[in-house]
Formats: C-alpha cells, structure tokens, sequence
C-alpha cells in the first residue's frame, strides 16, 4: 500500500508544479485579436466524426454562400482539415494529432463537427477532443446562448472552459480495488478571465444581471475561490448586479416558469456549465438547437454543442441529424470576425424557416433530411 501512496505523493506533485506553472502564464494575458485590421482573415474547418461531417457539410455550403465575395477578394479564406477523426486520434494514440493541431493553430477561427470521445471501458482511453483543443489553444471561454422568445427566456451563459474537472480528467490516481481519486483546479486568474467576459457581456448588451452558479458550500476552495473571485469582478461593473446561486438549485430554476425570465447571463465554472447548458438547450428544442462558441484571445473555435450521436449512424439516420446547433455556431463565428450583416441574414433566414415550419428536421425518417433544412435555408438566402 505504501508503494501506491508514494506513487500517488509523487504524481500529486507533478500536477502541481505543472498548474501552477500554468497559473503564471495567465497571468500574462496577451490582447484579443482585432479582426478590423486583419487583412485576411483564416477560418479552419473540421467536420470531425459520426454525424459531424453529413451536419458541418452543410453548415459549410451555408458560410460559402453568406462570405461568397469575400472568398472570392481573398478576404476570407476557408482551410478544410482533415484528420479529427476518431480512426485517426486512435490510430496515432492523441486527443488531436500533430499535424491537425499544426494547421488549427494557423487559424484565426475554426468551425468543427462533433467528434467522439471512447468512454472508460469500451476501448482505448482518450482524451476529449474537445478538452485538448481547448487547452492547446487556450479557449477559456465558452459562450452559449439559448433564446426562446416566447417563453420570455434570453439566457448567456460563461463556462469556464479550460479549468475544474475538465483539465485533469484523464489524470487522476487509482489504488486497484480500493479507491480512485480525480483532481479540479481553480485559479485566481482562470476565474479572472470568464467573469470578465461574462460582465463585459452583460454590459455591452445592456444586461443588468448576472448569476455565479457554484456549489461553494460543499467544494469550498474551488468553488469558494470561484465565487469569491467573480464577486471582485463583479465590482468593476456599476449598475450589473451578482447573484448568488448552487449549482443544484439553478438546475431547478432553469424549468421553473415563475422565475426562469428574471435570469439573463450566467458565469459558471466547466463541469457545471456543460450540465446545466444542455438543460437550457432542451427548453429551446434539444442539443441539436444550440450553438456554442469556445473564445480565447487570439483564436475562437465554433461547434454544436451536442456530441456525434454513434446511436442515429448505428440505425443509419446520419442524414437526418439536425444542423441548426452547427448553423447558429456559424453565426456566431460571422458576428465573432466582425462579419454581423451576414450573421443577421443567416439569423433571420433560420427564423423564417422554422416560423414557417415547412421543413422540420426531428431526427428521425418521419421528418427532413439536414440537406432538406439547408436548401430551404439557402433558397432564402437568395
């Protein structure tokens, strides 16, 4: 037993140096790309695996047809790469291969499809894609917004993107038959960061509220410091109020009908924000309905937030997946390179087709194929 308490000791240890290591290099935040003064302006595009390439095709003809003329000037250059397959990432044993993280970090935005992630026990273990984009690239901040209108629901919600469970996930310690352990790291400013972006949205958009989702009074030095750190953000914001939530109490009050319209924006650190985002995804029409944007300062990666969906390719339903979570990631990259005309057009041709409800995407063989969705959406984009 003493030898697994040593290896564990010398594994904590590790992790520690290498966190605060990386604790330091936040601290010397370099400033955001200013896409007014970029002469050309490189999106990459990665369809990933399962349902991902039959929706990111699509998604794909949509940005070609809206930037059409800034193609065409050379203002805007689409890179299509390969290789963010799972065959792939299991074949050369990495979350992202070499040669696809060279060619991601050559680009100042990227689209990408779902890929999919091994889970323990049904086969080599992998790292999230996901995970590993987001910390090689260092996109701290995951935006997703979810609007139902007629439900009085306008929802931003700031995951802290490359921090909590997330970042050691695949790196925690076991002792065979006794007891596995699993690391969150939390850091001043990692914390810094996504409040910031949460209230500088809040305030640019005219919000005046703004909810810290935690479970601080259980996980007290993470979650505590968490919070803690976001109400000192919060008092560089004059007239935006902080409030104070648990992570198990918001999960209820995202369903609740008497209080859910009072909420705005939301900062919440990376597990609970993936949970709870795919809880509001559904009150506006499921995962397939949501777009997300991971943010950081010199490069912004854009995708659907659900996964690749193994079940509807297992029953040879790929074609009838849903590409509006991918298209509304698309509108966010249009408004994130400055592009907001052509954000609006794809914005307003999307409501027009779901209003109309002549092309309805379900999932199933009952309803349209996504090519089906994404040539109504063209034929409106003229």
């Amino acid at each position: 037993m003493q030898q697994y308490i040593d290896e564990a000791v010398s594994h904590y240890r590790d992790l520690l140096t290498r966190q605060l290591a990386r604790a330091e290099a936040l601290e010397q935040e370099s400033p955001a790309v200013d896409f007014a003064g970029v002469d050309q302006v490189i999106i990459g595009a990665c369809p990933g695996d399962g349902i991902g390439p039959i929706i990111f095709r699509e998604a794909l003809r949509v940005l070609k047809k809206l930037l059409a003329d800034e193609l065409a000037a050379g203002k805007v250059v689409i890179r299509e790469i390969d290789g963010l397959t799972l065959e792939e990432r299991l074949r050369c044993g990495k979350a992202i291969p070499d040669p696809v993280l060279e060619a991601l970090r050559a680009c100042h935005v990227i689209l990408k499809g779902p890929t999919t992630t091994p889970g323990a026990g049904s086969g080599p273990s992998l790292e999230s894609a996901n995970v590993a984009m987001r910390r090689e690239l260092d996109l701290f901040a995951n935006m997703r917004p979810i609007t139902v209108p007629k439900l009085g629901i306008d929802w931003a919600f700031f995951r802290e993107n490359t921090e909590g469970e997330y970042v050691l996930g695949s790196q925690g310690i076991e002792v065979p038959g006794r007891l596995t352990m699993d690391f969150k790291v939390t850091t001043v400013a990692g914390t810094r960061r996504i409040a910031k972006a949460a209230f500088d949205y809040a305030r640019a958009n005219g919000k005046t509220r703004v909810a810290i989702v935690t479970k601080a009074n259980i996980m007290k030095k993470t979650d505590g410091m968490f919070s803690a750190v976001c109400h000192q953000v919060a008092r560089d914001y004059p007239g935006i109020q902080a409030d104070e939530w648990y992570v198990d109490i918001m999960s209820a009050n995202l369903i609740n009908e008497a209080v859910r319209d009072q909420f705005q924006v939301f900062v919440l650190p990376n597990l609970y924000g993936d949970i709870i985002t795919d809880e509001a995804a559904q009150l506006q029409g499921g995962v397939g309905t949501a777009g997300s944007a991971n943010i950081g300062s010199r490069c912004a990666m854009f995708e659907a937030i659900h996964g690749s969906a193994p079940r509807m390719m297992e029953e040879g339903l790929g074609e009838y997946a849903n590409p509006a979570s991918i298209l509304k990631a698309g509108e966010m990259l249009l408004r994130h390179i400055g592009r907001a005309a052509a954000a609006d057009r794809l914005a307003a041709a999307m409501a027009d087709l779901d209003r109309e409800g002549r092309v309805v995407v379900t999932g199933n063989r009952d309803g349209a194929t996504c090519r089906d969705y994404a040539e109504g959406l063209l034929a409106k984009l003229g």
